[in-house]
């Protein structure tokens, strides 16, 4: 089965910017949607962007306007841009893919650490 692993996390400061990249070991171009979500130590898992193939993406209402998400499928990656950055946003993000009911599908995936601070 296809595994993810996502990189370009970092310290950022507040306002700032990172682009996530999430590279697929194979071909995403079957997968209804893919998406990406974040992970805080002691809260659930927080979806906040997903594209399907040829759609727009769709946005969680704390990332809206700062967020955008790309897929690229043949180059088997998902790109997450991050602008206007906020401590709230510093997670371990994943990218995975996503059915037509919204569920993550929980394929193998490695994330990557994103820290807004000062």
């Amino acid at each position: 089965q296809v595994q993810f692993v996502a990189s370009g996390g970092g310290l950022v400061q507040p306002g700032g910017s990172r682009r996530l990249s999430c590279a697929a070991s194979g071909s995403i171009d079957y997968i209804h949607a893919m998406a990406w979500y974040r992970q805080v130590p002691g809260k659930s898992r927080d979806v906040v962007a997903h594209i399907r193939t040829g759609g727009v993406g769709n946005y969680a209402a704390s990332v809206k306007g700062r967020f955008t998400i790309v897929r690229d499928n043949p180059k088997h990656t998902v790109y997450l841009q991050m602008n206007d950055l906020k401590p709230e946003d510093t997670a371990l993000y994943y990218c995975d893919g996503m059915g037509p009911t919204g569920l993550l599908y929980g394929y193998p995936t490695q994330g990557t650490q994103v820290t807004v601070s000062s």
